[in-house]
């Protein structure tokens, strides 16, 4: 995929920047933010933006309209890598959400039904019980509502549910299964979108080795306290300062997600361009939405590249370079009321090419291994 010339300008001017290095007592550091959260130093954050620390992720809750058993859960999995789900029968929801490419697909976008590319780049599912919005533009507020949109997609699984509900009901194995779950003589696309709904809250990263690192404040064990907080090295100690402070990360990816669940335009709109993509504005059709796509989670990042949510970057420095320059900065034309503007958050941020490696180290430390499926906190329950 083409892409336009000035974006490249940025990164070499982010390039350009300042290489000298900064002295860091990296000693005292550590030991700042060994203490609670709350004593740690303050972040950098604009006024009127909330501060919710980075931290540990909370326990999966289950909605009462559709609680959890393991049941459900294996009914969701089977369905979640079944291309029966599709028209063609070629195409699964684990086609563009590979377990082993982080519940992505590696890919600059997917492509689906006769191998139709779509727009957007797969986002991971791993966390995504912790979600309040689905999808880069947030059209769906539940992983409900967002599972059965894929499977009606043209470029994805171009199916219609009265279809599936018809294909479903004549395979016997499914039927016993869904009759097991749910205990109806009918299968329902209400329940497919339950079953698969369930699995995917099942899906919650691994420690990195920035949750040991937090670990390590409360634990008591000298012995292991120490092993812990040896996890998180020195460098990406730095870049977890840096996180929160000089770099501004925090006024968007913050939380235990590292995502304040909002939407912003860093630039990448291609407003009236190929490749244009008007992000949350198509489900809004308010001015101001042009162009701003969902925060995406920074847990597991460095599994899911290339990133942006047209996939426009392969390499993390392009990324950090892009916000290292302020974000990408059109002029605005004053006569169009939808010229979309570049959210006045980014700001350049003068970093050095060794702050930048430290910003880095610190994404790859809050990266694990990819979830090989269903957390061990689901699996040890019974039916």
């Amino acid at each position: 995929m083409l892409k336009p010339f000035h974006l490249f300008l940025v990164i070499l001017i982010g390039w350009a920047c300042n290489l000298s290095a900064q002295s860091v007592n990296l000693e005292f550091l550590r030991e700042q933010y060994l203490q609670p959260s709350d004593k740690w130093p303050k972040p950098f954050l604009d006024p009127g933006i909330a501060h919710n620390e980075i931290g540990l992720l909370p326990e999966i809750t289950f909605p009462k309209s559709n609680s959890f058993s393991v049941a459900k859960m294996r009914l969701g999995e089977a369905l979640f890598h079944d291309p029966i789900l599709s028209s063609s029968k070629h195409i699964a929801c684990a086609s563009c959400h590979d377990r082993d490419l982080g519940w992505a697909d590696g890919r600059e976008v997917s492509f689906g039904h006769s191998r139709r590319f779509g727009k957007r780049n797969a986002p991971s599912i791993e966390n995504a019980a912790l979600w309040e919005n689905l999808f880069w533009d947030g059209r769906a507020s539940s992983l409900e509502q967002q599972a059965l949109m894929p499977i009606q997609d043209s470029n994805e699984m171009n199916f219609s549910l009265f279809e599936l509900a018809l294909r479903l009901n004549i395979n016997a194995n499914y039927k016993s299964k869904f009759n097991d779950v749910f205990g109806k003589d009918i299968v329902e696309v209400s329940d497919v979108a339950k079953a698969l709904a369930t699995f995917q809250r099942t899906i919650r990263s691994r420690n990195s080795d920035f949750d040991y690192f937090m670990h390590a404040i409360a634990e008591e064990d000298e012995e292991k306290k120490t092993f812990y907080a040896k996890q998180l090295s020195d460098q990406a100690l730095w870049g977890m300062h840096l996180f929160r402070t000089k770099a501004r990360c925090m006024n968007c990816h913050s939380g235990a997600l590292f995502s304040d669940n909002e939407f912003h335009n860093i630039g990448l709109t291609y407003y009236k361009r190929e490749y244009e993509d008007l992000g949350l504005f198509n489900i809004t059709g308010m001015p101001d939405d042009v162009g701003k796509f969902k925060t995406p989670s920074l847990r597991g990042v460095m599994n899911t590249k290339p990133w942006m949510h047209n996939g426009l970057f392969a390499s993390m420095e392009g990324v950090i370079n892009i916000y290292n320059a302020g974000g990408v900065r059109i002029p605005k034309d004053k006569n169009d009321v939808f010229f979309p503007e570049t959210s006045s958050i980014l700001k350049p941020l003068s970093l050095t090419a060794e702050e930048m490696k430290a910003l880095e180290a610190f994404l790859n430390a809050i990266t694990a291994h990819p979830a090989r499926g269903p957390h061990l906190s689901f699996l040890s329950q019974s039916k």
